[in-house]
């Protein structure tokens, strides 16, 4: 964290330039010890610290931070940093001095993690590289005056240095492929940009109102209907997909958004309705080469397929590595998002026009090194295009994975929000809205605006009602062997720990003031924190492991029935042994397999997809969840096998949607095998009930509100629960 690591972190300029007014008494410090402790106790930063820090406290605890309140926080975090490096190095400080000084800042330091972990938008200003804005600048230069430093006299118009797009720890490991200076030199101009600049639109209304909280509200609260922009008519005849292919009418309706000039979608479409295509064709549509596109490793080949297929005048190179085998003059550029971080440099100087972010949702958690690279990397598209627009598409079915909060990062990336406020022109929409987030006419006017920048949302139901419908059916099976009895004695152990630790609380002081459902929560909470280090076999993870594996057997079992029955099967799990067990069987069954797995190379894994789209002596697809849960197509089945459960409902429906996907033919069910009497099943119910929140958000739908809490702590509270009952 970066708070227990600021000490290795270089003393920041205004630190070493700063002289404490009291100088010169602290250097007849060892003579007058008394009125030394009284300087360092009750006077100078450390008091000024203090006070600041417990109203940051106070006002979190009445809900999400203010922008006034997120900006102390970051002021506080810096100072915090500056004076224990300057306690840590200052010669003149006693041992006895130092050691209390630490003692007082560590106590800061706790608050500000307590206060972050209460809102958690605050932890991404504990991060040292954290930007400065202009008004975290001000109120430190106030607050250090306050506590009686001097300060350099600040040149007008200078600002704090900007941070570096590649931040220092990545420095050493950026590499620059052959050709790419070369393409560079080859076109180093922009084309001017001839738009008369638009003035800002003055905010007057919302001028003092944190908003980007009220924003997620307004999706979270759901109605309204769809979250889909309007889209112009699609043109007719259809010029733009190349000779020989044809777009759905939804496809040619966001390509003719593009063609009237807007440059950034939240392509929200759910899986299957063709987001990749309209994206490779939306780039030539905006003319947005060269394009940047950042993708899961798993689907990097079949992201060159269709920019060839959609586009076969331009020229597609995908990066592998280090890039030594780049097309430097290449017009799209493929790259996955683990490599990403080696080659920021050349890509945040190269030119490119265009960005697309695929399974966007992967980039939910702006703290991760991926998100922070993806934001990274556009921000450095826009400022190289001052004026213009550049084309931004971030792509996912299924945007929202556990919390509203995931639109955060997309919304980002899009360049509608910054880290603490809306930009320019959904600020702008706000205000000509009329309302503030006092007004409960705020809410849907404000979702609206936000749709309206570029969001995207089609259903299948909505735009293809030739297209299959699916559905899941839960497959129930008794775990009658040893291994079965195994789970259900591991159930029951874990089930009398959860019973003797409510016990014991509500036995104590703490438990006389609780309801039963405080404690539960509590209960079940802990030993969530706890499972990882739990060795014993008792906790929820090992548990829904040990489920997997005996339930591989019967999933084998019922996938080689189905395939020689109807065809072609898909058979999903999560753990490597799982698959393992599953191809022995089915091998012994007499049916032919493919494997889609992790640590498969790109090439490979794209040789068993096509084989098991186009050998008839192929029965059997065994893929792992997480691998092959997105941007693969497996069509030519309309039957999946789920033999493990995941721990979302967007997971399971990325799963499903490698078959039921455009093209498909024939209805497509998922066959969900279901442990029954054991927590497996209350999982199952959990995910489902999951679902309600996409429903909400994106779709408009009066879905009642699940509860926020994560799967695996409800299916733990379930446990106890009925252990009491």
């Amino acid at each position: 964290m970066a708070l227990t690591t600021a000490e290795r972190q270089p003393v920041a300029k205004n630190a070493a330039e700063r002289t404490p007014k009291s100088s010169r008494a602290q250097k007849g410090g060892q003579q007058r010890g008394g009125a030394r402790r009284k300087h360092t106790h009750n006077e100078g930063i450390i008091p000024l610290l203090a006070r600041a820090v417990r109203e940051v406290e106070a006002s979190a605890q009445r809900g999400k931070a203010s922008p006034a309140g997120r900006t102390k926080f970051h002021v506080i975090a810096l100072l915090m940093r500056e004076e224990r490096a300057r306690v840590k190095t200052d010669e003149n400080v006693s041992e006895s001095e130092r050691a209390e000084t630490l003692k007082r800042l560590d106590g800061v330091a706790a608050i500000l993690a307590k206060t972050a972990a209460r809102d958690t938008s605050l932890i991404t200003l504990l991060e040292p590289a954290a930007p400065i804005t202009e008004a975290t600048r001000l109120l430190k230069r106030k607050m250090l005056t306050q506590a009686g430093v001097e300060l350099p006299e600040e040149e007008p118009g200078k600002a704090e240095p900007a941070q570096a797009f590649v931040p220092p720890e990545l420095a050493e490991r950026q590499v620059e492929p052959a050709g790419i200076e070369s393409r560079m030199l080859a076109n180093p101009f922009l084309a001017p940009d001839l738009t008369p600049p638009r003035k800002p639109t003055p905010v007057v209304r919302l001028a003092n109102w944190e908003l980007l909280g009220p924003l997620l509200k307004s999706f979270e609260q759901g109605g309204g209907g769809s979250a889909c922009m309007e889209l112009p008519d699609p043109p007719v005849p259809d010029r733009l997909a190349p000779a020989g292919r044809e777009l759905m009418p939804h496809q040619a309706r966001f390509l003719a958004s593009v063609r009237d000039g807007h440059r950034s979608f939240l392509l929200a479409d759910e899986p299957g309705l063709g987001k990749t295509a309209q994206s490779v064709l939306a780039a030539s549509v905006a003319e947005a080469y060269p394009l940047l596109v950042v993708v899961p490793n798993v689907v990097k080949m079949n992201w060159a397929r269709e920019v060839e297929r959609w586009t076969p005048q331009r020229r597609v190179t995908v990066i592998h590595g280090d890039g030594q085998d780049i097309d430097a003059f290449a017009d799209v550029f493929v790259v996955n998002y683990e490599i990403l971080d080696r080659h920021l440099s050349w890509i945040s100087r190269f030119g490119f026009k265009g960005m697309v972010v695929d399974e966007a949702h992967m980039i939910k958690n702006v703290q991760s090194q991926r998100s922070r690279n993806v934001l990274a990397i556009a921000e450095s598209i826009r400022e190289r295009t001052p004026g213009a627009s550049p084309l931004l598409v971030a792509l996912t079915g299924t945007p929202l994975i556990n919390d509203i909060d995931d639109f955060r990062a997309i919304w980002r990336f899009l360049g509608w929000i910054d880290a603490e406020k809306p930009g320019p022109e959904l600020m702008a929409s706000l205000e000509s809205n009329g309302w503030t987030p006092a007004d409960p006419a705020f809410y849907p006017e404000a979702r609206q605006s936000v749709v309206d920048m570029g969001i995207v949302r089609r259903r299948k139901i909505d735009v293809a009602a030739d297209l299959p419908a699916k559905r899941v059916v839960d497959l129930p099976v008794e775990l009658d062997d040893e291994l079965g009895r195994g789970i259900r004695d591991a159930e029951a152990k874990l089930a009398r720990k959860l019973v003797d630790r409510f016990t014991a609380v509500k036995g104590g002081k703490l438990g006389a003031k609780l309801s039963d459902e405080a404690i539960i929560r509590m209960v079940c909470a802990q030993e969530l924190e706890e499972s990882n280090a739990s060795a014993d076999g008792t906790n929820v993870f090992t548990m829904v492991r040990q489920i997997g594996q005996a339930k591989a057997g019967l999933a084998a079992d019922y996938t080689a029935q189905l395939a020689r029955s109807v065809g072609k099967v898909v058979f999903f799990a999560k753990h490597i042994d799982v698959m393992d067990r599953a191809e022995a069987q089915l091998a012994e069954a007499g049916l032919r397999t493919v494997s889609i797995r992790g640590d498969q190379t790109a090439t490979f894994r794209q040789e068993q997809i096509d084989a098991f789209n186009k050998d008839p002596e192929i029965s059997v697809a065994v893929c792992s969840l997480t691998a092959a849960g997105v941007g693969v197509n497996l069509q030519a089945s309309s039957n999946v096998v789920l033999a493990e459960l995941s721990w979302t409902d967007a997971e399971q429906t990325q799963a499903i949607d490698r078959v039921h996907r455009i093209g498909q033919e024939e209805p497509v069910t998922a066959w969900r095998i279901v442990a029954a009497q054991t927590i497996d099943a209350k999982i199952a119910e959990l995910i489902d009930g999951k679902a309600g929140l996409a429903a909400r958000a994106l779709d408009g739908a009066a879905a009642p509100v699940e509860d926020a809490d994560s799967v695996q702590l409800l299916a733990l509270i379930g446990v106890l629960e009925r252990a009491l009952a």
